[in-house]
């Protein structure tokens, strides 16, 4: 299981104070629906899995960032997003720790060339929909 670096570190030394800027959020939340929509459209395998994972945390992580500008924060890093969501809504703990993974698959993909297998997509499909399901609830 990924660790969630913890909070108080997080608004320490990453987040920054701003005010919600209702125009970016809006936008945000669009460039996530349209990135959605366009994963949806493509026929998964072998081949694409890993870039389908990568574009499902993207959406996860545009989400995030909508969540935290809504709530007058901007982060400089993934993590904080992660630990954000973990802090503030205890009650999605398992969604956190599964972005969590998602954004070490994600990170182990880009810098190292570890491919995602279609096995794991297959088998997280479902929780990472409902993810993004709730962020969306969350942000209304």
């Amino acid at each position: 299981m990924t660790e969630i670096i913890d909070w108080e570190i997080c608004k320490q030394e990453f987040i920054k104070e701003r005010t919600p800027d209702l125009n970016q959020i809006a936008s945000i939340k669009e460039t996530a629906n349209n990135r959605e929509q366009l994963i949806e459209t493509i026929e998964i395998n072998d081949k694409n899995a890993s870039f389908i994972v990568e574009g499902y945390y993207e959406v996860i992580k545009e989400l995030l960032t909508a969540l935290l500008l809504k709530n007058g924060f901007r982060s400089k890093n993934h993590q904080c997003l992660i630990s954000y969501l973990y802090k503030k809504f205890p009650e999605y703990e398992a969604e956190a720790y599964l972005v969590g993974e998602l954004c070490f698959l994600r990170n182990r993909l880009d810098y190292y060339g570890e491919k995602i297998k279609l096995d794991y997509y297959l088998k997280n499909k479902t929780n990472i929909i409902n993810t993004i399901a709730i962020l969306r609830k969350i942000l209304g």
